[in-house]
C-alpha cells in the first residue's frame, strides 16, 4: 500500500513537472521593449536611423524587439510626464536625445537603462559623471555642440568675409544652450565679430525676437540648436530668407529646407550608432561601464540656391570642404 501511494506521488509529481515544462515551452520568449522618448513629432529621420541600426544588428520588430513611442510634439513641458509614462509601462530600456528629454528620462528612473543618441555636453549639464565612465543608468553619444561653435562662426565669416555683427538666436530656457552661447561669444571676440544675443523660450517670443534682430541690422545669423529651435525651424528659415540674412545652423535638415549652411556631426549617423549601445545593454552590459562616444566626423552642408538668392558665392575654400551641396 505504501509503495502504491509513493508511486502515485511520484507519478503526480512527474506529471506536474512535465505539464509545467510543456507550458513553459509553449510560452513565447520575452521580447525586449524599447521606450523611445522624442521632443518632436513623427515622422522622425533620427528614429528611423535608430531602427535601421537595430535591423543591421539582427533585430526584427515584433520578433525580438518591440517599441513604445512617446512624442512631445514640440511641447517640452510634456517630457517629464511622457518619461514617467514609459517607466510605468515597464519598458526594458529608454532611448532619447537632446538635453531636456534626456534629463526628463533621468529624473523618471534610476534603474531602467537610458541611451541618449545626441547630447550637447552630457558632463557639463550633469547627465553623466564623466565620458569614460558615465556612472548610473545612462550613457550614449555627445554632439560636441559647444565645442564646435567657434568653427561654425569661422566658416560663416569665411563665407561672408565682410561680416562684423552677428545675431545669435537661442533658447534661454535651456541650460545646455547657455554653454554653447558662451562658446559663440568667445569665438566672436577672437574673430573680431560683435555678437547680438537674442533669446526665445516660448513660441510667442519669436515675433519680438525677429523684430529685435531686424533693428540690430546684423550681417549674419547664427542659430543655436535645441529641440525648441529645431521644432520652429520653419519660422526661423522664413525670417532669415525674408531679411536676406546669411545664417549658420548645426543640422543638415535646416539646409535641406532652405538654410544657407550647417556644420556638425550627422545626427542620423549618431542615432544609428545608438543602436549598438542598446544591443550591448540588452546582452548584459551596464550603462555605467559604456563610455560616452564623441563624434570624430563632421559634415559641412551648403545650399547653392539660398546662396544665389542672397547674392553670395561660396569661396573655393568652402567648396572643397563641403560634404554635401544642395542645389
Amino acid at each position: 500500500m505504501r509503495r502504491s501511494i509513493a508511486g502515485l506521488i511520484v507519478a503526480v509529481t512527474l506529471g506536474t513537472l512535465a505539464a509545467s515544462l510543456a507550458f513553459a515551452a509553449q510560452q513565447p520568449p520575452k521580447i525586449p521593449r524599447i521606450g523611445v522618448l522624442r521632443p518632436g513629432a513623427p515622422p522622425d529621420a533620427s528614429v528611423e536611423a535608430f531602427r535601421q541600426g537595430l535591423r543591421d544588428l539582427g533585430y526584427v520588430e515584433g520578433k525580438n524587439i518591440a517599441f513604445e513611442y512617446r512624442w512631445a510634439e514640440g511641447k517640452l513641458d510634456r517630457l517629464p510626464d511622457l518619461a514617467a509614462d514609459l517607466v510605468r509601462a515597464k519598458v526594458d530600456l529608454i532611448v532619447t536625445s537632446t538635453t531636456p528629454a534626456i534629463q526628463a528620462a533621468k529624473n523618471a528612473t534610476t534603474t531602467i537603462p537610458i541611451v541618449f543618441a545626441a547630447a550637447g555636453d552630457p558632463v557639463a549639464t550633469g547627465l553623466v559623471a564623466g565620458l569614460a565612465r558615465p556612472g548610473g543608468n545612462i550613457t550614449g553619444l555627445s554632439l560636441l555642440s559647444a565645442e564646435l561653435s567657434g568653427k561654425r562662426l569661422e566658416l560663416l565669416k569665411e563665407t561672408v568675409p565682410g561680416i562684423s555683427r552677428v545675431a545669435v538666436l537661442w533658447n534661454t530656457a535651456s541650460v545646455a544652450m547657455a554653454l554653447t552661447v558662451k562658446e559663440v561669444q568667445a569665438a566672436a571676440v577672437t574673430l573680431g565679430v560683435t555678437p547680438h544675443m537674442v533669446g526665445v523660450r516660448h513660441p510667442d517670443d519669436f515675433a519680438g525676437a525677429f523684430a529685435a534682430i531686424a533693428r540690430a541690422r546684423p550681417d549674419a545669423l547664427v542659430v543655436v540648436l535645441d529641440p525648441f529651435t529645431l521644432v520652429h525651424r520653419k519660422r526661423i528659415l522664413e525670417f532669415a530668407a525674408a531679411n536676406r540674412l546669411p545664417a549658420m545652423y548645426e543640422l543638415r535638415v535646416f539646409v535641406d529646407e532652405g538654410g544657407l549652411m550647417a556644420y556638425g556631426p550627422s545626427v542620423t549617423d549618431m542615432s544609428r550608432r545608438a543602436a549598438t549601445y542598446v544591443d550591448k545593454i540588452l546582452k548584459g552590459a551596464k550603462p555605467a561601464d559604456l563610455p560616452v562616444e564623441q563624434p570624430t566626423r563632421f559634415e559641412l552642408v551648403i545650399n547653392f540656391k539660398t546662396a544665389k538668392a542672397l547674392g553670395l558665392t561660396f569661396p573655393q575654400s568652402i567648396l572643397i570642404r563641403a560634404d554635401h551641396m544642395i542645389q
